[in-house]
């Protein structure tokens, strides 16, 4: 077994990046069977449980309220909705749910409530839970785990630097911040990021210096590839090519053995031959079903016939960590404490943002 290290710098992520391809997935694969049945597949169905209207200025995302994307915003669904969907994920071979609100921050209140209900539900149907709902403190962390939360996502997206020049409502810190109130709990960390957003390697490298560096590493980081989405400030950038998405995913698990690797957006645009490349270089996660919040995915149907041709098994649920037990709203030794913390909001100004929301109105 190879020792995790955790003061990886950039000029080494680099290195491992540029290697020539083949010494690069030999290295890669060698350690992901290590760690990791290269057979086994984790696959979780993402849930936007509310859509569109978010407050922030992510470049990338058509869920701004300030770009017109032609996103159909929902208010938050209800807790049967929610189980309904997560029967049919379950059904169709997917071990975790992931629930995502297109919130800036949590609040508490009665929507926090309500998506507190949800992952109480979702356990008890033997399911893994995961939420994105935005900068949380750490008591709502807390009642996150009381209910049986068993990730919590929240993507750094990309480097600190690049960061700059993403998204200008938030700070990089505040993702560092968050991912730490969830350290202070039970729950794991699913923190990983976007390539393809006119970043350059060093940035890609940066972005995984700052996850590698962490102690303990994420237990799940998604490889996302952007899909440029009309009326967003990115929807001009150039497709990610495939072997773009192999040598980050190789890198990803050369530098964190033990992660889950995730494939996330931007299937719809890779073969079949391609997504093998990536489980072979170290990736062992999936989201599936037709959407991920608002855009394009796979069919669960072709997803499944893949497996069957590359030989390939969904991971039961709790493999990696037991069950959290869930402890009822009554029993619950955290209650909201009506926080309004003082998030980061920088003063700078990305044009590019700017001009998409002008256009937009």
């Amino acid at each position: 077994m190879s020792i995790t290290k955790h003061n990886w710098t950039k000029e080494e992520i680099i290195a491992i990046y540029n290697k020539p391809m083949m010494d690069l997935l030999f290295e890669a694969a060698t350690i992901h069977r290590e760690h990791h049945d290269p057979n086994v597949v984790q696959v979780s169905t993402l849930v936007s449980i509310k859509t569109g209207g978010c407050s922030e200025d992510c470049g990338y995302c058509p869920q701004a309220a300030r770009y017109n994307t032609g996103v159909e915003g929902n208010n938050l669904m209800s807790v049967n909705q929610v189980k309904e969907q997560a029967i049919q994920a379950k059904s169709g071979g997917s071990s975790r749910v992931c629930m995502g609100a297109a919130w800036r921050n949590v609040k508490d209140g009665p929507e926090f409530d309500q998506v507190l209900e949800m992952v109480r539900t979702i356990n008890k149907m033997d399911m893994e839970v995961c939420c994105t709902l935005g900068m949380i403190t750490e008591n709502q962390a807390q009642r996150l785990a009381e209910a049986g939360l068993y990730a919590y996502n929240h993507n750094l997206d990309t480097s600190e630097d690049y960061y700059k020049e993403v998204i200008s409502t938030r700070g990089f810190e505040d993702r560092l911040q968050t991912i730490e109130n969830v350290r202070k709990t039970s729950v794991t960390v699913c923190s990983g990021g976007i390539i393809g957003m006119g970043e350059s390697i060093e940035d890609r490298a940066g972005m995984l210096v700052a996850l590698a560096t962490l102690n303990p590493q994420p237990e799940s980081v998604p490889i996302n590839a952007l899909v440029p989405v009309e009326g967003t400030p990115m929807e001009n950038e150039k497709p990610v090519e495939i072997w773009e998405m192999i040598r980050m995913v190789a890198t990803t698990r050369i530098v964190m053995p033990n992660t889950q690797v995730r494939l996330s957006a931007g299937r719809m645009n890779m073969s079949r031959e391609g997504q093998a490349m990536c489980f072979f270089a170290g990736a062992n996660s999936i989201f599936a079903g037709d959407k991920l919040l608002t855009t394009p995915n796979p069919d669960v149907n072709e997803d499944m016939k893949m497996f069957d041709l590359l030989g390939l098994k969904p991971q039961k649920p709790f493999t990696k960590v037991v069950q959290p037990q869930t402890v009822e709203a009554v029993d619950s030794q955290f209650q909201s404490l009506g926080e309004k913390p003082k998030w980061t909001r920088p003063s700078h100004t990305i044009e590019k943002n700017l001009e998409a929301s002008i256009k937009g109105k």
